[in-house]
Order: structure tokens, then C-alpha cells, then sequence
């Protein structure tokens, strides 16, 4: 398994940090909008962080398949007992959890973390041959898209 947590904190209250990262698009968080964009197909640099973001203060989302090939081959799912339930060969389960948690009065941190889950052995050798991107890529999460959320949440 694999899993990747940010963490920043600003000096703000939970639904004001939880509005601005929700209105953050893609294309404001650089490179990282456009991995997003190459690695799940339909999705437009405009889109906003709220399409990923839905509910009050947190979500939870997912994806399946087949992550280490440029095909995007990505099944659609239903619901999340059909990602609970995913064990197709050869393809792996990724779980995506956005965040706000009061730290103190004044002081809210917004929390990104992404689980990985191979369902057997050829979904781990193709996971492992994707650590290498998730390595230098993973840092993007916390220092474009969380920042800018902050920076927008601290200006309001």
C-alpha cells in the first residue's frame, strides 16, 4: 500500500478554509493540474477543486484500475460499495480523503491524503513501478494545491 498525507495549517475558521480549497481549479495549482488532467481523463483545467471536494467539510472519493498506463482506462463506479468491493485483477483501488480539522480557536489545518491499494501481486508490480513518479510528484498536493488554498483563505 501506499499513502501520501499533507497537512497545513491556517489562521483562519474551518468553513472559510474548507470554501477556499473548494474554490481552487486545477489550472491554479500548476503542475499539479496538469497531472490531474494527463492521468484521469475529462477533466478540464477549469475544473474546481469543489467537483472533488463535495460536502461539508470533508470527502471521500475513489478510482480503480489500471493507474501505471497512459490508457486511462479507469472503470466508472457506482457507489462506494462498488469500491469497496473491487478486486479485478491486475488493478488497484485509490482512495482520495480531503479534510478540515479545527486546531484551536482561529486555527484550522486542511488535510490531503491518498491511499494506494494493489489487489495482487500484478497490481503490485505495477504499482511499484509507479513509485518512482508518486515519489517526485507527491509534493505537489501539499505545496500548490493546499497552499493556494490557504493564501485565498487567509486573504477573506
Amino acid at each position: 500500500m501506499v499513502r501520501v498525507r499533507h497537512r497545513r495549517e491556517a489562521k483562519v475558521e474551518p468553513q472559510a478554509l474548507w470554501d477556499a480549497a473548494r474554490s481552487v481549479r486545477l489550472a491554479e495549482t500548476r503542475a499539479l493540474g496538469r497531472l490531474v488532467r494527463v492521468r484521469i481523463p475529462g477533466v478540464p483545467s477549469g475544473t474546481l477543486f469543489d467537483e472533488l471536494l463535495r460536502s461539508e467539510g470533508a470527502l471521500l472519493s475513489g478510482l480503480v484500475g489500471r493507474i501505471w498506463t497512459l490508457r486511462r482506462d479507469y472503470p466508472t463506479l457506482s457507489g462506494p460499495d462498488d469500491f469497496r468491493d473491487w478486486h479485478a485483477r491486475g488493478t488497484v483501488r485509490v482512495l482520495f480523503a480531503n479534510w478540515v480539522e479545527p486546531v484551536s480557536p482561529g486555527l484550522t489545518a486542511l488535510v490531503s491524503e491518498t491511499r494506494v491499494d494493489a489487489v495482487d501481486f500484478r497490481a503490485r508490480l505495477g504499482l511499484a513501478a509507479l513509485r518512482p513518479l508518486i515519489s517526485t510528484s507527491q509534493s505537489l498536493i501539499g505545496n500548490e494545491a493546499l497552499e493556494v488554498a490557504i493564501r485565498r483563505a487567509q486573504r477573506s
